[in-house]
Order: C-alpha cells, then structure tokens, then sequence
C-alpha cells in the first residue's frame, strides 16, 4: 500500500482536492489516472480510502469510498534531544524514531550544545515521509527548538528521565519503565549534560538514568530510548 498524507483531510470529508504541487506528484509522476485507488492519512489515526476522480496536474480530486480509525498506542513517548552539530545526523533520528514509533519530539539547547539552531520545516518533511513509508497513521509532533532552562521549568505528567553519563547514582532505562505510561526522557548533546543541568532536571523531578554500558552519540541514545520504550510495551 502506498500511503499519502494531507493534514487537511478531516474525518467526514467525502470529497478531498490536493493542492497543486500534490496534484502534479500524484498524476505526472506516479501516473495515476481516474478510476485509480490512493489511500491517504491525515495523521490523526484515520486511512482514508478513495478514489480518484478528476486526475489532473492541477487538480487532483478524490472520492473518499472509506474511512477507517486506527487507535493510538496505549502509551505516549516524548524525547527532547539535543540538535546534533551534523544535521543529517538528527535527522536519521527523526525518520528511525519515527519509523518505530515515537509521539513528540522537542529540540533543546543545551550548555554544551554544538548547534544553537534548528529549522524544524525539513524535519517534519523526514517526519512525514518516514510515516508515509512506514504506514504510520499518527504523525508525530515536532516542536520549536527551546533552551534546556525553559523546558526543565515546564509541566508534564509524564513518568520524566534524564539520561547522562556522570558516574553518579543511576538506574536502568529498561527497568525503570512500565507498559501503558507516558514518558519523557532528556537527551543531552555529544559533551553531556552539564552537572548544572543534571542536578536541575533531577530537582524538577526527573529520575538520572542509563540507557547501557558503552557511551553513545545522541542520536543513538535517543533511538535506543525510543526503541526500547517500544520494546516494553509489547511485552
């Protein structure tokens, strides 16, 4: 099944027009004709199977034959990481987690930050097509990037982590985690957390933990988080 996304589609729509840039992809590149069968998501849980109708590159409409709702995992994943110095790097994150299954994901500045900056419009494209490819129905959120000081201070309900490598007091990622919960987990940048920014994630509530016994890039730690929170809720 090949799998389009239009955030515009809404649950009771019976007739759907793509933009024109969609249109020419769709009806020039891909050859669809009339007649032809596409199914689209919007995102939030529903497949919508249609039909198209009018098959031109600048109009492409559809007939939407079916809606199906899928629900969402029974639990709920946020990792804020630190925007890695090489940008395909983040990136590979975005679309591996993504592929997984993640729900939020928010860039934070940190002390030892590399890369102060992050555009967020070409990862929600990675985003985007890792979840078309990969026949996700639900997209994950990416957030504006934040500084470390003004995310720590926000509130979540979230079971809250902190992954680090100071050779402090610390408990097992995998064992510190239950099927059906929500969670936050702090990524930090390829120099650490700063002892500062541990000791305030762990004032804030936030439980310092491992994610294994060999040091990792960021963006391996936070796979790894991402993967292993699948993990147990298969269990």
């Amino acid at each position: 099944m090949q799998l389009f996304y239009n955030s515009e589609l809404k649950q009771n729509d019976t007739i759907f027009t793509f933009d024109k840039e969609e249109s020419k992809h769709i009806i020039k590149v891909l050859r669809k004709k009339e007649g032809n069968n596409i199914h689209i998501t919007n995102g939030l849980g529903f497949l919508f199977i249609s039909e198209i109708t009018i098959a031109s590159e600048r109009k492409c409409e559809v007939q939407i034959k079916e809606t199906q709702f899928f629900e969402p995992n029974n639990y709920n994943l946020h990792i804020a990481v630190a925007p890695t110095k090489n940008n395909d790097r983040i990136e590979w994150f975005l679309e591996k987690a993504t592929e997984i299954g993640i729900n939020e994901i928010t860039p934070i500045i940190c002390d030892h930050s590399e890369r102060k900056v992050y555009k967020k419009d070409r990862g929600e494209k990675i985003i985007q097509a890792a979840m078309k490819q990969s026949l996700h129905f639900y997209i994950p959120i990416l957030n504006e990037p934040i500084s470390y000081s003004e995310f720590i201070k926000k509130e979540f309900s979230a079971h809250k982590f902190i992954a680090h490598c100071e050779e402090t007091e610390r408990k097992s990622f995998k064992n510190e985690i239950q099927p059906k919960q929500d969670i936050l987990i702090l990524i930090g940048p390829e120099g650490d957390f700063s002892t500062k920014e541990i000791n305030l994630a762990i004032q804030n509530k936030y439980k310092p933990v491992t994610l294994g016994t060999t040091r990792l890039r960021t963006e391996t730690a936070a796979l790894v988080a991402c993967h292993t929170t699948a993990l147990i809720n298969e269990e």
